[in-house]
């Protein structure tokens, strides 16, 4: 007979799970913004043969930016970035495991089958980001706009003049430009993190007998980053394609989703679709090692301090 797994410490109420995974994941994104930003720039830079390459990889995106446009040029978008951890993690992160234990029903016991799992982290992940892609689309847009020539102006002073420039100039639904491919890497990335931490914590602790404790939090972490990363390359740069598209001069560089994923698949070929995969792989591999060990860490100073 099965051992039954040792009963898990007790859950926050909802609205605390909620504020909790948007501390976690705000914080998370100020400390990982940089990596995202790189990747950002090698995603969509150039690189026809009369335009060649700017940058050459993470190292060398990071360090011209710094000497180009300042120390804090690898935090572009940090404003928005964090607008959109806000939006986003509360419901994606902090509505998970009810929704994975709605899903289960009350008269199951032990874990919780990796489908409902997958399930439970495409819902969240699908209604978090349908409220959350306005702040994505600024942030890309605020992120790529270091890679213009030093004498072009910029499109946007700041977060606000994104937001405010947006909606004049593509009305309200260019505050959801490239909606459909943010929504399939959101589905992909983050439910990919959500079941992968949810599966390698449960097997670290249940199989491995490793303590709840940061080292199992941070293995599980770069797990989850990981299975996200190679699932989730191919749509994110599509998606950061589209977004950063500009309609206010002319028409958009492309049709949509597939029409990208073709003509980048024609002039680029197909590791086109894995460029950035290094910053990529650094920025949410870091992202989930720092969001899931504070947000264990504020579950555990809560569930003390309401003994």
């Amino acid at each position: 007979m099965a051992t039954p797994p040792k009963p898990a410490a007790k859950a926050p109420p909802l609205p605390w799970q909620m504020a909790l995974a948007g501390a976690a994941a705000s914080w998370a994104e100020i400390c990982s913004i940089p990596f995202d930003t790189a990747k950002v720039r090698l995603q969509i830079q150039d690189k026809g043969p009369t335009k060649g390459t700017r940058y050459t990889g993470l190292i060398n995106c990071l360090s011209t930016m710094v000497r180009e446009e300042g120390v804090l040029s690898p935090w572009k978008g940090v404003v928005a970035g964090v607008q959109r951890q806000c939006m986003f993690a509360p419901i994606r992160i902090g509505l998970y495991q009810p929704v994975r234990d709605f899903y289960m029903g009350k008269d199951v016991q032990g874990n919780p089958p990796i489908h409902l799992k997958i399930a439970a982290g495409l819902t969240t992940s699908a209604i978090g980001i349908t409220v959350a892609s306005p702040a994505d689309v600024v942030k890309v847009r605020l992120q790529a706009e270091g890679r213009l020539p030093p004498d072009q102006p910029r499109r946007y002073k700041g977060v606000i003049d994104a937001y405010v420039k947006i909606v004049q100039q593509e009305k309200v639904k260019g505050l959801w430009t490239g909606y459909g491919p943010n929504l399939l890497r959101n589905c992909v990335v983050n439910a990919t993190e959500l079941v992968a931490y949810d599966q390698t914590k449960q097997m670290l602790l249940q199989t491995l007998k490793l303590p709840d404790d940061a080292k199992a939090h941070v293995l599980s972490g770069l797990s989850a980053g990981l299975c996200a990363t190679l699932l989730g390359s191919p749509v994110d740069v599509i998606k950061t394609r589209v977004m950063n598209a500009a309609k206010a001069s002319g028409p958009p560089a492309f049709k949509g989703p597939v029409d990208c994923a073709v003509q980048l698949m024609k002039s680029e070929g197909p590791l086109a679709f894995y460029k950035g995969f290094i910053p990529n792989y650094s920025r949410i591999g870091s992202w989930n090692i720092v969001c899931w060990t504070t947000l264990e860490w504020l579950k555990k100073q809560y569930n003390e301090y309401n003994k």
